[in-house]
């Protein structure tokens, strides 16, 4: 079983923001109920190096003298990591976590519907709304890069242009290559 460490700990509380997106939510689900195996599969697969790369921080820890749990699985398709030192921060986490998954067209509008909830509607409720409202009602590719652009500008209005970077380059690979070639 994984559990947080303090440092674990600590990273989630307000206004502690060091991991990406990913890194936190296996922070969040590490509370010794699940085993090592079921955080692996997480993010289909993807969760096995940021498993070992919590561990080598030090942000998770095994339950019970450092010893793997008995349902620990190595996934094969997971490239090993190299441990860095416990206070580095990956260079993925600057503009949130390395990208892993597959592109789509949904797991980009599930991106830009999270982003709405987690930057706008803090600041603004009525701009997260139409923006939430813009995505449902955008059924195609073109409608919903449309709202994406938009929300890109808000964001550098809200957060600065090096935040609106990052967040138009983690959706740029989060759309199908296929859709980017067509947009030039």
């Amino acid at each position: 079983m994984l559990r947080k460490t303090e440092k674990g700990r600590l990273e989630l509380r307000p206004g502690n923001r060091t991991l990406g997106q990913r890194e936190r939510a296996i922070l969040l689900l590490a509370d010794g109920q699940h085993n090592e195996s079921q955080m692996a599969a997480l993010f289909t697969g993807a969760g096995r190096p940021l498993v070992d790369l919590l561990l080598a921080q030090g942000y998770l820890e095994r339950r019970g003298a450092g010893q793997a749990d008995k349902g620990t699985t190595m996934d094969v398709r997971s490239k090993p990591t190299r441990p860095q030192e416990p206070d580095q921060a990956s260079p993925a986490s600057a503009h949130g976590d390395a990208f892993t998954g597959g592109r789509s067209l949904a797991t980009a509008r599930m991106f830009l519907f999270d982003l709405s909830e987690r930057l706008f509607a803090p600041r603004d409720k009525a701009l997260a709304a139409r923006y939430r409202s813009a995505l449902r009602e955008a059924r195609d590719a073109v409608a919903m890069l449309a709202v994406g652009r938009e929300m890109i500008v808000d964001v550098e209005a809200l957060a600065g242009s090096a935040r609106a970077d990052g967040i138009s380059e983690r959706l740029a690979k989060l759309l199908p290559l296929e859709l980017l070639e067509t947009m030039g």
